[in-house]
C-alpha cells in the first residue's frame, strides 16, 4: 500500500494516542494479507488532519482517534463503508451517508479485535470499492 497525495501522516493523525497509531498499523497490516483488490489491485492510503484512509477508486475503510475530538478512551475507530447495513452488535454505530452506502463504525481497542470477521468486511468494503 502506498502513501500518496497525503496532507497529514498516520503518526500526525494519531499523534497523542500512541495505541491508536499501533491500531491503525494493525488494520493496515490485515489489509495486506487479504490481497491484492480484485479489479484494481491497487489500494491507497490518505491521512488527512482527521483519519487516515484506504482507497482504492474510493475510500472503503477509515480508521481515527474519537478522543481527538470527544473525551474518550477509545485509542481508534475503524469505519468501513459497505453497500448494504450489516447487522452486528460489534458495531458502534451504523449510519447511511448515501442512499447506496452505510458507515460501520468498528471501536478498536486491541489487535484481537482485528479478526477473521473484521477481515471479512474489509475485503468485502474493498472489492466493492474496486
Amino acid at each position: 500500500m502506498a502513501l500518496r497525495g497525503t496532507e497529514s501522516t498516520p503518526e500526525e493523525v494519531f499523534s497523542g494516542s500512541p495505541r491508536g497509531l499501533a491500531l491503525f498499523r494493525a488494520v493496515e497490516g490485515l489489509l495486506v494479507t487479504l490481497g491484492p483488490a480484485a479489479v484494481s489491485g491497487q489500494v491507497h492510503v490518505r491521512a488527512t488532519k482527521s483519519q487516515v484512509a484506504f482507497r482504492a477508486r474510493r475510500g472503503f475503510a477509515y480508521v481515527w482517534w474519537p478522543g481527538r475530538y470527544v473525551r474518550s478512551t477509545v485509542p481508534a475507530v475503524l469505519s468501513i463503508a459497505l453497500h448494504e447495513r450489516l447487522a452486528s452488535p460489534r458495531f458502534k454505530s451504523v449510519v447511511q451517508v448515501s442512499p447506496s452506502l452505510w458507515m460501520h463504525h468498528l471501536e478498536l481497542h486491541s489487535e484481537e479485535d482485528l479478526d477473521a470477521e473484521v477481515a471479512d468486511w474489509l475485503r468485502r468494503a474493498r472489492d466493492e470499492a474496486g
